[in-house]
């Protein structure tokens, strides 16, 4: 989480950056590095009802909201960047976020979030199976003439326009949400457009405790302890 927060500080489009926790052990690590860090319920339900739990605590209104989620030690601040300026150049969208190629030995491991947008960069859906899936069952390249479209792995960055946030944490849980466990689907099943940006990222975020090691040897890779 530090590593990750101290990434999201070189974001130069951030005009604040809180910490959104329910967990002193989390809170506590993250003071000591010089983080504002606002206490929410133990009860939110997922990563954009915190965001809104954080943000009405917050002396300062704003225009955006961007959801960090603090298993991503690895993003680049340019990206957060990029994700807020989308949102930003996209008036029918309420929502941005990034995906990132995929490795096609990843594209069927459940912890990884695929993603399948329109022509225009819009999410169609995303899903922890394999999207698009295919007859075959297997990953395998797209026809001609699109062999070198990849699959597309969803990044732990999410960024709303503040007055969508609190009404998204109005709306009902949806079917397609409950049934993937992905708040985002929420979203486009109550027809609002979320606008993707395919970016060039490094490596997945920490799902599960067997991806620690693969990210700790990135960090070593870059000669980060």
């Amino acid at each position: 989480i530090v590593r990750t927060y101290e990434q999201a500080k070189q974001a130069t489009s951030l005009h604040a950056l809180v910490v959104a926790t329910d967990d002193e052990r989390i809170a506590a690590a993250c003071r000591k590095a010089g983080a504002q860090v606002v206490m929410t319920p133990e009860d939110c339900p997922n990563g954009t009802e915190r965001c809104q739990a954080a943000v009405v605590q917050l002396e300062e209104d704003y225009d955006i909201v961007v959801n960090i989620q603090g298993d991503e030690p690895l993003l680049e601040p340019h990206i957060i960047d990029d994700v807020v300026a989308a949102l930003q150049a996209a008036p029918d969208a309420v929502y941005s976020t990034a995906c990132t190629p995929m490795q096609e030995g990843e594209v069927q491991l459940r912890q990884r979030v695929k993603c399948v947008t329109d022509l225009n960069g819009y999410a169609l859906y995303f899903s922890r199976g394999m999207l698009p899936h295919n007859k075959d069952g297997a990953p395998r390249r797209f026809p001609a003439p699109f062999q070198d479209k990849p699959y597309l792995l969803h990044l732990g960055l999410q960024c709303y326009d503040r007055q969508f946030l609190a009404k998204y944490c109005a709306m009902e849980p949806t079917p397609l949400m409950l049934m993937e466990d992905l708040e985002q689907l929420k979203v486009l099943e109550n027809g609002y457009r979320i606008k993707v940006i395919v970016v060039d990222h490094c490596a997945h975020g920490v799902d599960e405790p067997q991806d620690v090691a693969s990210i700790e040897a990135v960090l070593r890779s870059q000669g980060i302890s």
